[in-house]
């Protein structure tokens, strides 16, 4: 995890599957939390070559506990497959997308 003022970055690559996505909500749910946190998590997905349903789930539950503290999430350059992912089950609508 990278600090950037009220921006933190977090770089999630390789495969996110239900082995790793408990990782991913510890991860993002301690930034989410930290007092006088960030503002706006950025998950940098740039990396992430797969994701499947738990990993989408860590993000789809981090993002409404983020609403909950009055942060946000939002997701950096996604690769096809993760887009694709987002778009099938709606997600998207829920996650700003970057690509820088």
């Amino acid at each position: 995890m990278n600090s950037g003022g009220q921006r933190l970055i977090v770089h999630v690559g390789g495969e996110m599957d239900i082995d790793r996505a408990p990782m991913l909500v510890e991860a993002l749910y301690a930034a989410i939390t930290q007092p006088g946190g960030a503002d706006e998590i950025v998950v940098d997905v740039a990396e992430l070559f797969f994701c499947d349903s738990s990993g989408l789930n860590a993000l789809i539950t981090a993002q409404h506990a983020a609403k909950e503290h009055g942060r946000r999430i939002s997701l950096r350059a996604p690769q096809p497959q993760l887009r694709r992912l987002l778009e099938l089950t709606g997600a998207d609508a829920i996650f700003p997308v970057t690509d820088t």
